[in-house]
């Protein structure tokens, strides 16, 4: 099988990246990887969408040429560009996307149009080998929280999914009322470090004793109403003085970190028992978070299950995963044309929703049968 060489291209949010990976099926090694934070961002306490768009314009050009230049490669020596085209900011991906075609044009190789999520996805496996399928996957970024068994690459089932907050931005809006900087899902770890467990017990969303897979929230999570009991919190603290809140902030960031966590992991687990997986991959920006894997581990290990989690420079946004999602698509014959367009949002390349079609209900209920 000859040994491909792909440069990918990210552009989605608010990281420039480009990177650049080499390999056939899962014998892929990351020869560079570039990532241009947007600091700009935080004086906002958001991304702003149009601020991103002129980023990425002033950066994506030296960004790939470092990458390119740490793998000792040069544009025609790549055998496919592949960029992220979706789900992400519009603006944003526009960049990339107009890039990659460009670049992929004037060396004459192949261009793919990757899925950013279906990059979350490989991210793992970049740093850990045996993180390939089947699997039981929870992806948790900013956007996007979604329950996923991979039983290949390219055969995705969708479990469960967020209802509306996904766990990163709950994180942010939650570091927001503590009065923490953006992004906030490092500073709401670091503080909950020093918070009492259960002083402030906050429901775990849409997690019932008497829930069966025939339930439609089952795989499903929610975090709205734990935000909006955070907020409540808040308030009452702040009826009590600055004070008050300040020495009660500690134990509001853990309170909340705690239901999160403890949500994903049951559902996580739920998931990986009626699939009987032995493998649970993480990714996404909330991947970093060393409480969320330490908890997985402690209830997916003892039933035997191994769980894989990406460092933080793969965790994040970047390009790497993308140029990976790209080499399997490549590999697989599909390549986009000068016509590849950016989207918003866009299913991933075959995810097939058993949350409508009935499957995993019946799965789950013939495994805990």
């Amino acid at each position: 099988m000859k040994t491909l060489r792909v440069l990918g291209i990210e552009t989605s949010c608010d990281e420039t990246s480009a990177a650049v990976v080499e390999g056939h099926r899962d014998d892929v090694a990351l020869r560079s990887l570039v990532i241009l934070s947007q600091d700009v961002h935080r004086l906002f306490g958001g991304v702003v969408p149009e601020l991103a768009s002129r980023a990425h314009l002033t950066s994506v050009v030296p960004v790939v040429r470092r990458a390119l230049d740490d793998a000792g490669v040069g544009v025609r020596d790549l055998d496919a560009v592949a960029v992220t085209h979706a789900p992400g900011l519009v603006g944003a991906l526009l960049v990339g996307v107009s890039y990659g075609k460009a670049l992929a044009h004037a060396a004459g190789v192949p261009l793919v149009g990757a899925h950013h999520m279906e990059g979350h996805l490989f991210a793992t496996a970049l740093e850990h080998a045996d993180a390939t399928p089947p699997f039981t996957a929870l992806l948790v970024s900013g956007g996007h929280t979604l329950l996923l068994d991979v039983a290949a690459w390219g055969d995705y089932r969708l479990l469960g999914a967020t209802r509306d907050d996904a766990a990163g931005e709950a994180f942010d809006k939650v570091a927001k009322l503590l009065g923490l900087p953006y992004p906030g899902g490092r500073h709401i770890e670091r503080l909950a470090r020093t918070g009492t467990p259960d002083r402030h017990r906050f429901a775990r969303p849409m997690v019932r004793a008497n829930q069966t897979p025939a339930d439609a929230d089952y795989y499903d999570v929610s975090f709205s109403g734990l935000k909006t009991a955070v907020l409540h919190a808040v308030r009452r603290a702040e009826a009590e003085g600055a004070d008050a809140l300040d020495a009660e902030r500690p134990h509001l960031a853990r309170g909340f970190q705690d239901a999160l966590i403890e949500t994903l992991v049951e559902k996580t687990y739920r998931a990986a028992r009626a699939f009987d997986r032995r493998r649970v991959v993480l990714g996404g920006g909330v991947a970093c978070n060393g409480a969320l894997v330490a908890a997985m581990r402690r209830r997916l290990e003892p039933r035997g299950a191994t769980v894989f989690a990406p460092t933080p420079r793969l965790a994040t946004d970047n390009a790497a995963m993308i140029a990976r999602a790209g080499l399997f698509r490549l590999e697989r014959g599909e390549t986009a044309d000068l016509s590849l367009n950016a989207y918003a949002t866009l299913p991933m390349p075959g995810l097939v929703d058993e949350r409508r079609t009935g499957r995993a209900e019946w799965r789950a209920g013939a495994a805990s049968g």
